[in-house]
């Protein structure tokens, strides 16, 4: 007998594209049809094919380093930063095409607002913090210059370079924006060109950024580059010029981290990996507090946003034993009252489905593990659950990935499964002790975690707490009554801080502010005269050079002024008579100005000395250019340090140096920094510091 294979009902849908070498390719037909299936994770419907075949990876890395690299370099910090904010407010405006994609993967509108509008606004921040935090150049000084020699013509500083390859950056299913966005700002700010590989179910949504992206027309060639697929040989292709970002399960981040080209061969490697994050409840957030209520309602919504699928989710819920009955019931309450389960495109669905049924498979696979390590359901089943489809109507989901929110609990806190197994879905556990130091050692059991919550409103339980726990984590976000409201929250990283943590977690730090424009940049010493060291910094040094001509600094333009160009001033003497009338008018009459006695008994003070403001007045209206020039505003100074006190009758000079010059891209002034020395009459040093001003291009 001959039987035949049933015939299928799907129609052919097209794979889901790659853009390498500024061009978009997709495998043959034959090659397609043979790839991965991607699903609606709530209809289980034929979505889109995914394959790599006949992709050469190699070539992408290669226009990565060349292209991208030469077009990258063109362009200064500010220049970058600019497109990144220009790209922001160009994917602002699909938001609404990207949430009705979005839908497919499982994701409310709620969640894609944190993977959609979360994502570009790393663009905006990244694109605000270039143009404040860094120089309008292509190199970052770390750190003052160190004197190597007697007579200051030999300097050494660290400065910042990009490296000369590409950032690999392979990314989780469940953030298929943010996750490509929160690493391509950083990379893109430093100059280095990036390949996006995104995971398989949910890629299709990255790619239609991309597509955005790409359309924009805002970013240079060979800047982005997107791998929809398997990209297995990619390390093959890699060397210590280039970096690799990975985000996913350990497991797969030791199995790359072990590749030759890692171990041997210099490929940088980081990693956001596995976190089994832990909320802590302080002993005097009980029931009918704002802590408690607060508390409970941040466990449910990180159970429940993207469906538990988040890194940053609360997996360990440690609270007071005592309090176990109350935390479960008040979590009960609010899922019970909050969330309804079901396709995000159905009138008042609250809560998704997992990305995909593989992953529905390995969510319900770890909570076995978990019961059978001595977990009890507490809220929550095994069992498909009731869910709303999108016509309204509700019934058990046989086709969808869906899993309700489920609370276990278990009788010895330090079972190890608690805190070894992650079911990576709306799954938490609650475990009990019994005073600070058993929560912080249970705490410490995740073996490294993302980010950890304590709930308190004392502060000596949250000092000890935050304290005992910090090193275990990236992040800590302590919740009481005072920042409930606008906190965000405990699974909501932020481009200015560190996303990351040691351990378990992958040692890795995604975000963190220009921190993490650094991870794509070398640091090297660099070494030599002051004059070398300002050819390359771009920034003027003590013992360069410096230019006096006939024309006041204050009196040029951004196009004329150069770095060195210096005003020097003459001697002014400071009377006792000035100091007394300094000290008057301003109300400032601290005995170091006005009591001779006590003033000659402070071993700093030679006698009656000088107010350190006074002499910063004199000093601008020494160095000052007083007539309508390119100059429009002193806007302030820094690092300003008093060095040597100016007696009654003592004499000061002051120099002025064009110490950087940033001109502002997108306006027709920029900041000057100027250096400023003030010497007395025997030569010692008085004050130093710098002056901001704004100057017309």
């Amino acid at each position: 007998m001959t039987t035949t294979a049933p015939e299928t009902t799907e129609t052919a849908v097209d794979p889901v594209p790659s853009f390498v070498e500024d061009a978009w390719w997709t495998p043959e037909p034959e090659a397609a049809a043979a790839g991965a299936d991607v699903r609606d994770a709530s209809t289980g419907d034929l979505l889109a094919k995914v394959s790599t075949d006949g992709l050469d990876l190699e070539a992408a890395v290669h226009y990565g380093r060349t292209v991208g690299q030469a077009s990258l370099g063109e362009l200064t910090f500010h220049q970058r930063a600019l497109k990144l904010k220009a790209l922001a407010q160009y994917l602002n405006d699909q938001r609404d095409y990207f949430y009705g994609i979005s839908a497919q993967t499982g994701a409310t509108r709620k969640d894609s607002l944190v993977d959609i509008d979360g994502g570009i606004g790393v663009l905006f921040t990244f694109g605000s913090k270039g143009r404040r935090e860094l120089p309008n150049s292509q190199v970052v000084i770390d750190g003052p210059a160190e004197p190597l020699s007697k007579d200051g013509s030999f300097l050494g500083e660290h400065i910042y370079t990009r490296i000369p390859g590409v950032a690999v950056q392979i990314n989780a299913f469940n953030f298929a924006v943010w996750g490509m966005l929160e690493k391509l700002a950083p990379a893109f700010l430093a100059g280095v060109p990036t390949i996006v590989k995104p995971a398989t179910p949910t890629g299709y949504l990255t790619a239609a950024v991309v597509k955005s992206i790409i359309e924009s027309n805002l970013l240079p060639a060979g800047s982005l580059q997107l791998i929809s697929g398997s990209a297995r040989t990619m390390l093959d292709h890699l060397d210590y010029r280039d970096m690799v970002s990975f985000t996913g399960s350990a497991a797969t981040a030791n199995h790359l981290k072990s590749h030759d080209n890692v171990v041997y061969g210099g490929v940088r490697f980081t990693a956001e990996t596995d976190s089994l994050n832990a909320a802590i409840l302080g002993p005097d957030a009980v029931p009918g507090t704002e802590e408690f209520s607060a508390f409970i309602k941040s466990v449910v919504t990180e159970m429940t946003v993207k469906a538990g699928q988040k890194c940053t989710s609360i997996r360990r819920t440690i609270v007071p034993r005592n309090l176990i009955p109350d935390v479960v019931n008040a979590v009960r309450e609010r899922v019970e009252e909050r969330v309804i389960l079901g396709d995000p495109r159905a009138e008042g669905v609250t809560m998704g489905a997992l990305a995909s049924l593989d992953q529905l498979a390995e969510v319900r696979k770890s909570v076995e593990m978990l019961m059978t390590a001595g977990g009890r359901i507490e809220m929550g089943s095994m069992d498909a659950p009731q869910v709303m489809h999108a016509d309204g109507s509700v019934s058990a989901s046989r086709e969808g990935a869906f899993f309700g929110p489920m609370l276990l609990t278990f009788d010895d806190a330090e079972t190890p499964a608690v805190h070894d197994i992650e079911a990576f879905g709306p799954v938490a556990s609650v475990i009990g002790y019994d005073d600070l130091d058993e929560a912080v050692r249970l705490a410490a059991m995740g073996s490294g975690s993302l980010v950890a919550t304590v709930a308190t409103n004392d502060g000596e339980t949250a000092r000890k707490l935050v304290t005992g726990i910090a090193a275990y984590h990236g992040r800590v976000l302590t919740l009481n009554r005072e920042d409930a409201k606008t906190s965000t929250g405990h699974g909501s990283p932020v481009p200015h801080l560190v996303h990351g943590g040691p351990g378990r977690a992958g040692g890795g730090e995604e975000l963190g502010g220009i921190r993490s424009v650094y991870h794509h940049m070398q640091r090297t010493a660099l070494q030599g005269s002051p004059n070398m060291l300002t050819a390359v910094t771009q920034v003027w040094h003590q013992g360069a050079d410096r230019n006096i001509d006939d024309t006041h600094p204050f009196q040029k333009n951004l196009a004329t002024l150069k770095l060195g160009d210096t005003v020097a001033s003459e001697l002014r003497q400071v009377t006792g008579d000035d100091i007394a009338a300094f000290a008057n008018t301003t109300g400032d009459t601290f005995y170091a100005h006005t009591n001779e006695q006590a003033a000659a008994a402070n071993p700093f003070f030679p006698g009656i000395v000088a107010h350190g403001y006074l002499l910063l007045s004199w000093a601008a209206g020494l160095f000052v250019s007083p007539e309508p020039g390119p100059v429009l505003a002193n806007y302030g100074l820094e690092n300003l340090r008093f060095i040597t006190p100016v007696a009654a009758d003592d004499s000061f000079r002051v120099t002025l140096t064009a110490k950087q010059i940033t001109p502002r891209e997108d306006d027709e002034y920029g900041e000057v920094r100027w250096d400023a020395v003030l010497h007395n009459q025997h030569d010692e040093i008085v004050a130093t510091y710098d002056v901001l001003t704004l100057v017309e291009k």
